[in-house]
């Protein structure tokens, strides 16, 4: 989760394509699958409550985002994908900045290709 809300921070900081705000960048469409309306976790993102521990503990991360006190463990990473799946066209003959789980990391519109 934190690694997550680390590239929509980074997002948020140089706005652009994706964005220009935390909230255009979570909303920007094709950015985050959960939100895409064939990918079965809408659902799930749609019905979450207060009552669920892993909501609780995401609100808790992303106010630490918001008030900049979240360490960014992903080197300054604005893309990712999960590993295991189909590797995106812009991930091709790109270096991850790291890999945190089962996710690769990188920083695509930032600064160029994070080798």
């Amino acid at each position: 989760m934190q690694a997550i809300l680390n590239v929509i921070a980074n997002r948020a900081a140089h706005p652009g394509w994706w964005g220009h705000d935390i909230a255009s960048v979570c909303t920007t469409p094709w950015q985050f699958s959960c939100r895409n309306e064939d990918d079965p976790n809408l659902a799930k993102l749609k019905a979450v409550t207060d009552e669920d521990l892993i909501f609780r503990s995401a609100l808790s991360l992303a106010g630490r985002m918001v008030a900049h006190t979240l360490p960014d463990i992903t080197g300054g990473a604005d893309s990712y994908y999960a590993i295991g799946s189909t590797k995106p066209r812009w991930a091709a003959n790109r270096k991850p900045l790291k890999i945190i789980g089962h996710h690769a990391f990188y920083r695509i519109g930032l600064t160029g290709n994070g080798a």
